[in-house]
């Protein structure tokens, strides 16, 4: 009886290193999807706080131009209350709303010249496409983290910690295919 007793007491140790393994191994990954978050969300406050400045810069030259200044302002706040309440769907459409408002922005702001010359207006163009481009760059470590997490959860044995421990998963930054394609400047000036 001692011999079954000590096996069964191996077993049950087993057991739980396997699952204390398989939690700490989910806690990561839950940790690594915030921490990619957290990289997304610094750059999306910093492109918030240059937007205004880009839009006051071009509100100087762009007297006739009201509606896609505003355009660009209210996906501005769409995005900005999309990431306070961290609705990552309502994030990707309201991104997808602010990435064609800057686009037909910028591409009205070619019959500006004074605009286009304009120093300020030059420098905002240029760190909020670069922050658009780290934006992305992050968008693509976000969506690996979350995969990784999402795979992880649902495949035996880790979805038995999952479930019981109540690990959860979470959805990919997904913009629309329209935020990806140029914008179509003839259209704009027709």
């Amino acid at each position: 009886m001692g011999i079954a007793l000590s096996i069964i007491v191996f077993l049950l140790v087993l057991i739980l290193i396997w699952g204390i393994i398989i939690y700490n191994g989910l806690v990561r990954l839950k940790h690594n999807v915030s921490q990619s978050w957290s990289n997304i969300d610094v750059l999306l406050r910093q492109r918030h706080d240059e937007l205004p400045k880009l839009v006051e810069t071009a509100r100087q030259y762009m007297h006739y131009e009201r509606d896609t200044l505003e355009r660009v302002m209210e996906a501005r706040a769409a995005v900005n209350d999309a990431q306070q309440r961290g609705d990552v769907g309502a994030l990707g459409g309201a991104e997808q709303s602010l990435r064609l408002g800057l686009g037909n922005l910028f591409a009205v702001a070619e019959a500006y010249p004074e605009l286009k010359a304009n120093e300020t207006f030059q420098h905002l163009q240029q760190r909020i496409s670069g922050l658009e481009n780290e934006i992305a760059d992050r968008r693509e470590f976000y969506n690996a983290a979350v995969n990784t997490n999402n795979i992880r959860i649902e495949q035996f044995p880790d979805v038995l910690v999952a479930q019981l421990f109540g690990f959860r998963a979470f959805r990919l930054l997904e913009f629309d295919r329209k935020t990806t394609e140029d914008v179509d400047v003839k259209a704009l000036f027709g």
